[in-house]
């Protein structure tokens, strides 16, 4: 699926040449050549994924990702390090520093587009394609279908979204601020009450199948996505 990638890159035959494998990878990409401009871009917009160069003017790569990873806000977004440091120590300091991986230069773009599709399976699995069968519910994100028990299921963009995002993070509670930023976008503004509305329409999609149990109600606390809903319910 299309992620937002920021490429954090001094050089500019570098930036360029992964910023055009990602975009036509389908990725939205952002640029920046520093840490200053990265950091102005990422409060504008959460990106699903940073490509972080070591080396950068200024404030280097290294403690940009100690930064990120001390702020509530970026504390999960996948980092990947680029960088022409290819020593032990150079990778132990960098995944210390809060990378989840780390690249060296030069690579190919077959190899970069290969980890980020490792890393955003780890870390950010509603960010990929692979398909999904949960109790007898097939979500297909290539194709944009829903199956409940081999019949096909009517279903409207955003809850396909909240859909994906619920079965790829089951039994996990999620309020309805998390999942704004989750599905939505942090920079998105929304009431949070338009998650109330999105959950109801898609229960109201899992009806024919009868999985429209599966999401469950948290009282005080939001909504999870459950293989194996309570007998009594708690869709309310």
């Amino acid at each position: 699926m299309s992620s937002t990638i920021l490429v954090v890159e001094d050089e500019p035959a570098i930036q360029e040449l992964v910023s055009v494998n990602l975009s036509f990878a389908g990725h939205k990409v952002l640029r920046a050549a520093d840490a200053e401009q990265a950091q102005t871009l990422i409060r504008a917009e959460l990106p699903d994924l940073i490509l972080l160069d070591w080396m950068l003017p200024g404030t280097s790569g290294v403690a940009l990702a100690r930064k990120l990873r001390a702020e509530e806000r970026t504390k999960g977004v996948p980092i990947i390090m680029l960088t022409a440091k290819g020593a032990e120590q150079d990778k132990v300091d960098g995944l210390e520093a809060g990378a989840d991986d780390y690249i060296t230069k030069p690579f190919s773009p077959k190899e970069l587009m290969a980890r980020i599709k490792a890393v955003l399976r780890r870390r950010a699995p509603q960010l990929t394609d692979d398909l999904i069968d949960v109790a007898g519910l097939r979500l297909d994100p290539v194709t944009h279908r829903l199956n409940g028990n081999g019949m096909p299921l009517n279903i409207g963009p955003t809850e396909f979204r909240l859909l994906h995002f619920f079965m790829t993070h089951p039994e996990r509670v999620f309020s309805r601020s998390q999942l704004l930023d989750q599905v939505w976008g942090d920079h998105v503004f929304v009431e949070e009450r338009t998650v109330d509305v999105h959950i109801r329409r898609l229960r109201k999609a899992l009806e024919p199948s009868k999985h429209d149990g599966h999401v469950e109600t948290v009282r005080g606390s939001g909504y999870r996505f459950t293989a194996h809903p309570a007998a009594n319910g708690s869709a309310a």
